[in-house]
């Protein structure tokens, strides 16, 4: 690949130090569009970050956003090049592949089993996170923070507010001591409070919960914006509870994440990060109402109340930027995130269930809404016995529909699903259904939180289930034949 200016192109860096060092790779690569228009923040960055992304552009960087004086980037993951580019590899099928490698490494027997396994346990080992004293996000410190003085965005026309979008948000837990980082949307109620989506599943809530339960009114609380585009993406991450995100960042980063203690909360946090929002919740306090807020599911999200964050101290680099997202009626630029996770989390399903070929939560299904898996199918109704599994499975219990097919259907190709799937099912004897926890930004569930899921077994059906007739073939044409017409494809100028 070149850049625009006909320069052989960087070659990828296994990591970022900065979120302006992504910027200008992606400049480099023609990847990075500037916008030097003022323009504002309320609807207008939406819609054209929308434009641009439905058409396959550039990352954008707004350079005049009015009102503030800080500059904007948005659609820094919205194609799975720059996605890819971001976790610092040429494709997402690299890190899957080092994943997959790991999980199915065997214990080491002889000494050179264990020479063969050091790199893989340096590279685990070399990952744990590092405090370091100094760090470029405090080089300004604000202890009489204004969050208006950033370029924070309005979406949608019925959101209840401004909206962070792509936080960090860090808290730890009182008992164990271990840190969470998810990415919990914030509405600004103004300058310094917040509202804290931790909806009832989430482990900022569960947190929060026991700091009530201890007694303990007031819960450290930090949110890091920017820095390294790896670590946006790890606090999206279904990591199993306990394991540390930025660990899992430096794993992929193939260096430690640097950490610095708060100056105001007892909290660290990323040393590469642009802004860090110090504060606290009040388990104590009485929730407040949040919303409505333009969802990734298409929808509006209801309003409903939710804890609030109260910002004690704004640090941030001398020369930051605001990094931000918008979500909405798929696709968005959240697509690739969940696809990210989709690639570099299959591994570690086919771990627990090896008969797994591959899986595909489509963009249209907003990740929790559909998930097509293809298995090889060992034993009667095995179809049935995997949609269970999964949803007893971290995140896996919200899909609302899974789709099993055998291993020969590409999952990835929706058109191919749909041909085999309708063509092997019986409408009554393979749908079944069951209940339990389903995302809270579900509409259309019978109770928030809690709905009905769908299965289908679209696998080739056996005599040992009950089906007596005999089931066709899939047509296809003999591999020699379709190799003798490639031989003669040019020749027929076709």
């Amino acid at each position: 690949m070149t850049s625009t200016s006909g320069t052989a192109a960087p070659p990828v860096p296994a990591h970022f130090d900065s979120l302006r060092e992504f910027v200008r790779f992606l400049e480099a690569r023609g990847q990075l569009r500037r916008i030097q228009r003022e323009i504002d923040p309320v609807l207008e960055v939406s819609e054209i970050a929308q434009r641009v992304m439905r058409a396959g552009g550039p990352a954008l960087l707004f350079e005049n956003i009015k009102g503030s004086r800080f500059p904007l980037l948005i659609n820094t993951y919205a194609t799975r090049e720059r996605m890819s580019w971001a976790l610092g590899v040429d494709d997402l099928s690299q890190h899957a592949a080092t994943i997959a490698e790991l999980v199915k490494a065997q214990p080491p027997v002889s000494l050179m089993d264990k020479i063969r396994m050091l790199p893989k346990l340096g590279r685990v080992a070399g990952a744990m996170p590092r405090t370091v004293s100094a760090a470029p996000c405090q080089q300004i410190i604000e202890t009489n923070p204004d969050l208006s003085k950033l370029p924070i965005l309005t979406t949608w026309p019925q959101d209840g507010g401004p909206y962070i979008t792509l936080p960090m948000v860090i808290t730890r837990d009182p008992d164990k001591g271990t840190r969470n980082v998810g990415c919990y949307r914030m509405q600004v109620y103004g300058p310094r409070e917040t509202g804290m989506h931790w909806q009832l599943h989430k482990t900022g809530r569960r947190h929060m919960r026991r700091y009530k339960e201890l007694g303990i009114s007031r819960m450290p609380v930090a949110v890091a914006l920017g820095g390294d585009p790896a670590l946006p993406y790890a606090a999206t991450a279904p990591l199993p509870d306990g394991i540390d995100e930025f660990l899992f960042a430096g794993f992929l980063r193939r260096k430690p994440v640097e950490m610095v203690q708060c100056k105001t909360v007892d909290l660290e946090v990323p040393a590469s990060a642009d802004f860090v929002l110090e504060g606290y919740v009040d388990v104590d306090e009485p929730l407040r109402r949040e919303g409505p807020f333009g969802d990734h599911t298409g929808y509006y999200s209801l309003a409903d109340d939710y804890p609030v964050f109260h910002l004690t101290a704004i640090t941030r680099r001398e020369n930051p930027l605001y990094a931000t997202t918008v979500v909405g009626p798929p696709p968005q630029e959240d697509a690739w995130l969940g696809k990210a996770t989709e690639r570099l989390f299959l591994p570690l399903l086919q771990m627990t269930f090896p008969e797994i070929v591959d899986m595909n939560l489509p963009i249209e299904g907003v990740f929790h809404n559909l998930c097509i898996v293809s298995i090889r199918k060992e034993y009667p109704h095995h179809a049935r016995k995997i949609c269970h599994s999964l949803w007893g499975m971290g995140q896996m219990m919200f899909a609302k529909v899974i789709i099993v097919v055998d291993d020969d259907v590409n999952v990835q190709n929706v058109q191919e699903v749909a041909w085999r799937a309708l063509n092997n099912i019986d409408a009554k004897r393979d749908v079944f259904f069951a209940e339990g926890p389903i995302d809270v930004l579900d509409h259309a569930s019978v109770a928030m939180g809690f709905g009905g899921k769908l299965g289908v077994d679209a696998t080739r059906k056996w005599k040992e289930e009950g089906f007596t007739r005999e089931w066709p073939e899939v047509l296809k044409m003999p591999p020699e034949l379709i190799a003798r017409v490639d031989g003669l494809w040019k020749e027929l100028g076709l």
